[in-house]
């Protein structure tokens, strides 16, 4: 499931939050370690952090303005996606049939005009 594939009916998910590394120096890397180590892991192969939200509580709204404001600083990209909720997850989780699923679905179908129901 990702933010390009319908959410189907009756699933749940967390939202899997992306962060692609900007250069930087020895200095503001270590920044960016302080910053986002607390609340998201690292990938040294792909050179990416990622951290998992399953409600837009105050928890998850903290997690995001932190990787935002992290972004903003530094330059990283921050990418959101849907994703099954992995075995290990311990956290609340997103359903399709909340306002978040409702988005992601219409964010799926950006091409489609304005006013027009899809077709499926």
């Amino acid at each position: 499931m990702t933010a390009s594939q319908p959410l189907p009916e009756g699933a749940s998910w967390i939202l899997q939050i992306t962060i692609t590394s900007a250069p930087a120096t020895k200095t503001q890397w270590n920044e960016q370690l302080n910053k986002l180590r607390p609340i998201a892991g690292y990938d040294e192969a792909t050179q990416t952090w990622s951290a998992h939200i399953g409600a837009l509580d105050l928890a998850g709204l903290g997690t995001l303005q932190a990787l935002f404001d992290t972004a903003r600083t530094y330059g990283t990209e921050v990418r959101l996606a849907p994703v099954p909720v992995p075995k290990s997850w311990r956290g609340t989780v997103f359903t399709s049939d909340s306002e978040i699923a409702a988005l992601l679905r219409a964010q799926a179908d950006e091409s489609r005009p304005l006013g027009h129901l899809p077709l499926a």
